[in-house]
């Protein structure tokens, strides 16, 4: 099993920024790529951005150039920082975990922050 615990989101007027963290604990081994989703009200959930193992990035449209993600082995921890935001950013961000060999991967969630972008 694993674990994903988010934080950083929160409140931010358009134009601001905000940094989430998602940790992972468990059975944190043969992990294929971590990354960020979100949800908008009425919306299906989006990929945001990925890392792999390996350090490749991969980012929506919507958010490339203003949003980077990065991640700390060590740590266990992948980073979004967001810049610039806009009020289409809000959404409910969710952490994403892929792990196992190739044709049995499997994600893992985290529960979810809130972003709200709004003056």
């Amino acid at each position: 099993q694993v674990q994903l615990v988010e934080s950083g989101g929160g409140l931010v007027q358009p134009g601001g920024s905000l940094r989430l963290s998602c940790t992972a604990s468990g059975s944190i081994f043969r992990i294929n790529a971590m990354g960020w989703y979100r949800q908008a009200p009425g919306k299906q959930r989006e990929l945001v951005a990925t890392i792999t193992s390996g350090g490749s990035t991969n980012y929506a449209d919507s958010v490339s150039g203003r949003f980077t993600i990065s991640r700390d082995n060590a740590q266990n921890t992948v980073y979004l920082q967001m810049n610039s935001l806009k009020p289409e950013d809000t959404a409910v961000y969710y952490c994403n975990l892929n792990k196992g060999p190739v044709g049995r991967e499997y994600d893992y969630w985290g529960q979810g922050t809130q972003v709200t972008v709004s003056s």
